[in-house]
């Protein structure tokens, strides 16, 4: 399994362009860990591409179904799907890799960033200040879906201060953005 397989079953399987996005923005996210661990770029990128991509077509099965499918229809690695398993907390999949840890920390936090970015009068993900997601980040009422306990919990997981994480995460989302189009 590589990036672009990866791509073209997360666009198959999720018809949702706001899904999409994230599981791009995770991606991004993914690819920023990566290179910071020393680790393969191509294996997290996979990961955060398919994690949700079984969500909006099963999602009373999610991601049970999602690693069927791929353990059945693909050549996802182990480790790939292990993360994937991992990262919904409610499975009680350990996440025993730097990989799963990843992928779990990097999820609920991409949501914030991507809606801090959405509030912005121009929408742009490069103009969101780290200080200005920190304040979100305590304001429980914004985003009220990101659940900041897990933030916290994969931050702690992956040994790194939250200020730490939240700054990699949101460069990595910045570094990604497409420039805006011309006015």
């Amino acid at each position: 399994m590589n990036r672009d397989q990866a791509y073209a079953l997360m666009l198959e399987h999720t018809p949702s362009g706001s899904l999409r996005r994230h599981m791009l923005n995770v991606e991004a996210a993914m690819r920023a860990y990566a290179r910071h661990w020393g680790e393969d770029e191509e294996l997290y990128a996979v990961a955060g591409l398919l994690h949700d991509f079984d969500y909006e077509l099963h999602p009373d099965e999610h991601p049970t179904w999602g690693v069927a499918f791929l353990r059945e229809h693909t050549d996802t690695p182990p480790e790939v799907l292990d993360a994937i398993m991992g990262h919904a907390a409610f499975t009680g999949t350990p996440r025993e890799s730097q990989l799963s840890r990843t992928l779990f920390a990097v999820d609920e936090l991409t949501g914030l960033v991507q809606a801090a970015a959405l509030v912005r009068p121009d929408r742009d993900v490069r103009q969101v200040e780290l200080s200005s997601l920190k304040k979100r980040f305590k304001n429980r009422a914004f985003a009220a879906g990101v659940n900041r306990d897990e933030v916290e919990q994969g931050a702690r997981e992956l040994g790194v201060p939250l200020d730490e994480h939240m700054e990699r995460v949101l460069r990595a989302l910045q570094d990604a953005a497409p420039e805006p189009a011309p006015a």
